[in-house]
């Protein structure tokens, strides 16, 4: 079976333009699929991420995971770590996970499959490669001003005015 439509645009490139800096991953390679850890079914594992070159006034860190080629208008939100301290540029295997300790006062907000913290790829059998696009979002404030009932729209929308810069790596997985 495979779903008949367009492929979604990047959805990076319609914000506003910001500042980019570097994000890496031992476990993702841009543009490459996803390995096992990271898939729903497989592995269910958030991966190692680490940046660089944040833009100077930085205050904390928002990282989330989203799929914009998900059967829905409104694509699918994976992961959203909120409020990250600005002094935290890397983030181990797991730091996804709904039991992970995190640093300072940062907490993840439910992802779209109605859980907190990291769900692994887990596109329509049959369909097309999804893009899995994990974003380090540098922001002005210490904190994004949401708490963990906000929805991963909610966030996007606060990051829309609190954005200083945006690092980006995408995986694809295919079922």
């Amino acid at each position: 079976m495979s779903l008949d439509r367009p492929v979604a645009p990047n959805p990076y490139e319609l914000l506003p333009s910001v500042a980019s800096f570097d994000v890496r991953s031992t476990d993702v390679t841009d543009g490459a699929p996803l390995a096992d850890a990271q898939v729903a079914d497989a592995g269910n594992t958030s991966p190692q991420l680490s940046w660089s070159g944040a833009p100077e006034g930085t205050q904390s860190y928002v990282v989330t995971c989203f799929d914009p080629d998900a059967p829905t208008p409104s694509g699918f939100w994976h992961w959203v770590l909120v409020d990250l301290p600005a002094d935290v540029t890397s983030l181990d295997t797991g730091a996804g996970a709904e039991s992970a300790s995190l640093p300072g006062k940062a907490f993840h907000v439910r992802n779209d499959g109605g859980t907190s913290g990291f769900m692994g790829a887990a596109p329509p059998e049959g369909d097309m490669p999804h893009r899995y696009f994990f974003v380090v979002h540098a922001v002005s404030e210490p904190t994004l001003g949401v708490d963990d009932s906000a929805s991963p729209a909610v966030v996007s929308f606060n990051l829309a005015f609190k954005t200083l810069g945006r690092a980006v790596l995408h995986g694809t997985y295919q079922h």
